[in-house]
């Protein structure tokens, strides 16, 4: 009780222990940060498209995405199953996608396992709620990643690191067990993809895993207070992070115990003070669906990317097709008339290029 106690206060700090990723050897969260490439060396206009993740129909990618990409206008792609019905198509559009950003390219896919494969034909089959042991998620998430990276993509938008209470929407997607079993088989799942050569991204954080709808679907309120949620939903975020996950994935959740008007992709508190702050995340975050219905419902999406970079997100994950054309121009013009935004895209790009340097992608250049 004494450590719950001490988590409602303020959740729990870094570790701080010194201790090194057995898989990469990187120091941990609790020691002296390292420094992402200057995002300096881009122009402003680069510097707005290296937060952005974007999205298309068919499975070619159309003149307007190489173009982005060439440019250095947009950070990636995000694939879906309509875009790569085989592997053979798989291999040669992430191949057109490279040559159009000289192999700079972020190639995310979701491919949780079980019914949350965009890529269909490639593993890991099982769903996480299947799979109890360590050996056993590394075992699918080995599988997954190596499947990805022979395809060409280099970012799973997994595993799903939520705790799911009974009747929560993650049923079936959300590894079993409490809080510290979960723990450990995110930390296996992120090793895994590392060793792969893939970037795992830990996600809804803080939790949704006592949300009852889905939040691509509907506004959705995690209605726990803040002990709860520092005892049974942060911990497998936190073993992310100390395995240096390279991406952590934020909820569309609202959590009045944490910010009572601000979602938490949107919020400060959950970004910065919470997962940067206290649980020593290093790497970039990066929203759920920016079109997600939990989202608009509040605002437009120009609008919800603005707040969303704003309050410390690097990546602003694109599914619409025609929503860069709304939300580049807008981060753009307040870059321009803001010098403390236009420092926070530059934070946000230089976190994006140490995750494509992580990768080994290439990086833009002005």
């Amino acid at each position: 009780m004494a450590i719950v106690a001490a988590l409602a206060g303020a959740f729990v700090g870094s570790r701080g222990d010194g201790a090194r990723s057995p898989a990469t050897g990187a120091p941990s969260a609790g020691t002296e940060p390292r420094r992402p490439p200057p995002a300096t060396r881009l122009t402003l206009e680069q510097q707005v498209g290296q937060v952005l993740v974007m999205s298309f129909d068919g499975v070619q990618a159309p003149e307007y995405i190489r173009r982005r990409l060439r440019a250095g206008e947009g950070a990636g792609v995000i694939l879906f199953g309509k875009n790569v019905p085989d592997a053979r198509s798989l291999k040669a559009l992430t191949g057109s996608l490279q040559g159009a950003a000289r192999g700079g390219a972020l190639v995310a896919t979701d491919q949780e396992g079980g019914p949350i494969r965009s890529v269909s034909f490639a593993p890991p089959e099982p769903s996480q709620a299947a799979l109890a042991s360590p050996e056993t998620a590394r075992t699918a998430a080995s599988a997954g990643a190596r499947g990805l990276r022979q395809g060409g993509v280099n970012v799973n938008l997994a595993p799903v690191a939520d705790v799911a209470t009974p009747g929560s929407v993650l049923s079936g997607r959300a590894y079993p067990g409490d809080a510290r079993a979960v723990g450990r088989l995110v930390k296996a799942a992120v090793l895994a993809h590392a060793r792969e050569g893939v970037g795992a991204t830990a996600k809804h954080f803080p939790g949704l895993g006592r949300a009852t709808a889905n939040t691509d679907d509907a506004p959705a309120t995690v209605a726990a207070q803040r002990s709860d949620l520092a005892a049974s939903d942060l911990p497998p975020f936190r073993a992310a992070a100390a395995a240096d996950v390279p991406l952590v994935m934020t909820s569309h959740a609202l959590y009045p115990a944490l910010d009572r008007g601000r979602i938490a992709s949107q919020s400060p508190i959950v970004i910065e003070r919470i997962l940067r702050g206290e649980l020593g995340f290093r790497g970039a975050v990066i929203t759920d669906s920016i079109e997600a219905q939990a989202v608009i419902a509040r605002s437009n999406v120009a609008l919800a990317a603005e707040r969303a970079v704003a309050a410390g997100t690097d990546l602003v994950l694109m599914t619409g097709s025609g929503s860069w054309n709304l939300i580049y121009p807008r981060l753009l013009r307040r870059a321009r008339a803001s010098s403390d935004f236009r420092e926070r895209v530059e934070e946000a790009a230089g976190r994006v290029l140490e995750l494509k340097r992580r990768l080994r992608l290439r990086l833009p250049r002005s």
